[in-house]
């Protein structure tokens, strides 16, 4: 699957054992269940242990983690799925 990488982000949180990454690559072929030519891993770790994350492992599609629960993801643009993501997040640190 050759790939190309259209994103790579890394946030800390300063004082705390936290963090946001965002890795993005264009694909092709698509990821087996994707429509998109997206692959990508946008997680929320705390404490090492990840508390949001959203991917399209292949064969799955897009769908994101909620600590230990896994919900599908509708995935419209790049900046909507990381406005999503972001939602999350700010859900989650609140």
């Amino acid at each position: 699957m050759p790939s190309e990488i259209v994103m790579y982000q890394k946030h800390d949180f300063p004082g705390e054992d936290a963090f946001i990454r965002i890795k993005i690559w264009r694909v092709n072929p698509n990821v087996p269940a994707s429509q998109h030519n997206y692959k990508y891993s946008l997680v929320y770790v705390v404490d090492g242990v990840c508390m949001v994350r959203y991917d399209n492992e292949a064969g799955k599609g897009d769908h994101k983690h909620i600590g230990e629960n896994e919900y599908p993801v509708s995935f419209s643009t790049l900046k909507d799925l990381i406005k999503q993501f972001r939602t999350d997040v700010t859900a989650m640190r609140s």
